[in-house]
């Protein structure tokens, strides 16, 4: 059974750091995407392999970024705790989230002991736990948080790498992340309205959001993840984004699709500004190519 993976690293600037994991990842997986950004420094890989070739691949990527990534010298605006900050495992459908579980904790203990990382489950693996429950205030506060007995890794040593940091690792299901550019909203503007939209702010089921200024363009992004696509549909979610905007004056520009899109989404991609979707942007229809192959 094919899983897939969509492993977070803190690197989105080096093309040779960025292909260097990449070629990892893809020693034992297939990569299917691979979208970096600047601002956020940050890349998102898209892979799919079956349960062994997908431990065995994640750990050669996660190794190799601990390896080449410093994150002393780290200075993107998205969150992380780690070189390779969150890697999810995830079922192509909602049946295999047991054995993506399975996975995610054969790959936690493999880090721990082979990497001496230390690695905090969340999602299914973790009791529901979300990354941001060990992002929030950074790597300094976090090893604050295991000094003091508050928490403590589920494999590895209870003490950050200097330069790797840790791993937030686990199974959770498919989730669709987009990200909205404000033309003329400042950081206030944007952290307003992601907090309106996002669940923790009393707004839609299953999404996640940040307002974030990006440094590079001063451009001002509203990122969201919907961690639940049967509770939000994303065009419903970019819909009440220019709802909460509009009301403070402010207007929203273009989206911006990270890694792939699950089929049953497609039908919104019109009302996302996305005026064409080729089927390489389609999770689904990349693995049927795969497939097709006889691979």
């Amino acid at each position: 059974m094919l899983l897939e993976s969509v492993p977070n690293v803190s690197e989105g600037r080096d093309l040779a750091v960025i292909a260097a994991v990449g070629q990892a990842f893809a020693s034992r997986a297939y990569v299917l995407d691979v979208h970096s950004d600047a601002d956020h420094h940050r890349s998102v890989y898209t892979l799919v392999a079956d349960e062994q070739d997908l431990v065995d691949a994640l750990f050669a990527g996660i190794a190799t970024a601990a390896e080449v990534i410093d994150l002393r010298e780290h200075d993107g605006i998205h969150p992380r705790i780690g070189a390779a900050d969150v890697v999810p495992i995830v079922p192509l459908a909602p049946a295999g989230l047991d054995r993506a579980v399975d996975v995610s904790r054969e790959l936690g203990r493999r880090i721990g002991e082979e990497l001496g990382l230390p690695v905090f489950l969340y999602g299914a693996s973790g009791g529901g736990l979300r990354p941001a429950h060990f992002r929030r205030e950074g790597p300094a506060q976090l090893q604050r948080r295991l000094d003091a007995g508050e928490l403590s890794p589920d494999y590895g040593p209870p003490r950050l790498d200097p330069r790797a940091g840790g791993v937030i690792l686990g199974a959770r299901n498919l989730l669709i992340a987009f990200n909205l550019e404000l033309r003329n909203g400042t950081l206030e503007d944007a952290q307003a309205i992601a907090a309106a939209v996002r669940e923790s702010g009393g707004g839609l089921r299953g999404v996640q959001a940040l307002g974030l200024l990006l440094p590079g363009s001063r451009r001002v992004q509203v990122s969201l993840n919907v961690i639940d696509v049967e509770a939000a549909r994303l065009s419903d979610v970019v819909a009440r984004v220019r709802e909460v905007a509009a009301g403070r004056g402010v207007e929203v520009g273009g989206g911006e699709l990270v890694g792939l899109l699950p089929e049953g989404a497609v039908a919104e991609a019109s009302l996302l500004g996305l005026e064409e979707l080729p089927d390489e942007f389609v999770l689904e229809r990349r693995i049927d190519d795969l497939l097709g192959l006889g691979i």
